[in-house]
């Protein structure tokens, strides 16, 4: 773990270090992605049920027939869930919804000065995949997050592909699918599961759209067939930036850091405080809370090496530096936001408060928790209904209409040599 303070004359330069590190693990996996996305594309489900019997190790060959994961499977899946977790799952899928309505956009319809009618439509898309997780851990929250902001936009077919380490299938995972509305389950994952919902197989039919975070094979993988189908993002490691005052308890502080940490050995937890006792006292707490933690080498593992506690003289110090991380989470825990949330503009997702953790934010919160990662919320924002849906612009006109708009159509074309584009206008204005 690093600590920086601004007021150390190196800061500048440890501190462009830690923007700019690159936590990929040093494995470039871009070469057997390819071939794996080769050997689906022209083998279909056989491909894909080969590579899923190499990584995914199911106790019995995996054939074509049992790539789609039955109605009765999932009838079997929910009645292994505790009825409170089902009600969780139902509680956060409302929120979800509730929030995701709420961003639905509204067509546009204007009549101009000129005389025409210029419009914008909202449509869905036709079908999408959704990647869900399932090898270090299971994320029914996932499912909700992908599937119900799919489903509310009006997506006429949403698939999912999960991994299933050993050919078990997660039953809280299946449960959250039939929640959050999902038509198909495939029981795959890693670059063949993106492979197959982006060319499609034999029993598997092609999508328009995959989204859904996953492993540096399944990023590699979206990056590869994106525009031949459209993705969300390309996810990195999870990350979180709090920042907080010293009046908050080190320990609540500790345990928000880990809960990031806890996802990954690359993920990346990061404070920011104006006060060093605390900033000491956060630390210490930190290595109180991973002598409990059930995935305590984990969350050990990314604190000791991506954890970083920077230190600021003032606290309007740390505006520009979170602005700089752009960090996929940020949490504020401080007296008074104000001025942070006006400064602070480049953040995937937003937490205000001391008694708003990030985690409230992963379990039906109501905003979307797949987020821009790796500095990307400079230009990216979070999943949500726009993702999808697509816009399609329209224009009507009459002859009145082309009369005055025509002519500058007519001399912008010709300018620019395309003559037929020109002609196109000018013949309907009896100038050609």
């Amino acid at each position: 773990m690093r600590r920086l303070s601004t007021v150390d004359p190196g800061f500048e330069a440890a501190f462009a270090a830690l923007v700019e590190e690159v936590r990929d693990g040093g494995t470039r996996v871009d070469a057997p992605v390819r071939a794996i996305l080769e050997s689906v594309r022209d083998g279909g489900d056989a491909a894909v049920c080969a590579h899923t019997d190499r990584f995914d190790r199911h106790e019995r060959p995996l054939l074509p027939d049992r790539l789609r994961v039955t109605a009765g499977e999932v009838d079997q899946a929910v009645t292994q869930v505790e009825p409170a977790l089902v009600e969780a799952l139902a509680f956060a899928a409302r929120r979800i919804e509730a929030f995701h309505r709420a961003q639905m956009p509204r067509d546009l319809c204007v009549d101009d000065e000129a005389g025409l009618t210029l419009g914008l439509r909202w449509t869905a898309l036709d079908a999408v995949g959704i990647y869900v997780p399932g090898g270090k851990a299971a994320y029914p929250s996932s499912v909700l997050m992908n599937a119900v902001p799919a489903r509310v936009a009006g997506v006429g077919r949403i698939a999912m592909c999960v991994p299933c380490p050993g050919g078990r299938l997660n039953p809280l995972v299946l449960a959250a699918a039939r929640l959050a509305g999902v038509d198909e389950i495939y029981r795959i994952g890693g670059a063949q599961a993106v492979g197959a919902l982006a060319y499609g197989t034999e029993t598997i039919p092609a999508v328009d759209r995959i989204v859904g975070p996953g492993n540096a094979y399944v990023a590699e993988a979206k990056r590869q067939v994106f525009g031949h189908v459209g993705i969300d993002s390309i996810a990195g490691p999870s990350e979180v930036v709090i920042v907080a005052d010293r009046d908050n308890d080190p320990g609540h502080v500790a345990l928000d850091l880990l809960a990031q940490a806890e996802h990954d050995e690359l993920a990346q937890s990061i404070l920011l405080t104006d006060d060093a006792g605390f900033a000491d006292a956060v630390v210490s707490a930190v290595g109180r809370a991973l002598e409990t933690l059930p995935r305590a080498a984990i969350a050990g593992a990314s604190w000791d090496r991506y954890g970083a506690v920077i230190l600021a003289a003032r606290q309007d110090e740390i505006w520009p530096l979170v602005n700089r991380l752009a960090p996929e989470h940020l949490q504020l825990m401080l007296a008074d936001d104000s001025e942070a949330f006006r400064c602070i503009r480049h953040a995937g997702a937003i937490f205000r408060g001391r008694h708003c953790p990030e985690a409230i934010g992963d379990y039906g919160g109501g905003p979307n928790h797949v987020l821009p990662t790796s500095r990307t919320a400079r230009f990216a924002s979070g999943l949500s209904v726009y993702d999808f849906l697509k816009r399609t612009t329209w224009i009507a006109s009459g002859r009145d209409g082309l009369a005055r708009v025509g002519p500058a159509a007519v001399a912008l074309a010709e300018a620019e040599g395309l003559q037929a584009h020109a002609r196109s206008v000018a013949v309907r204005l009896g100038r050609a």
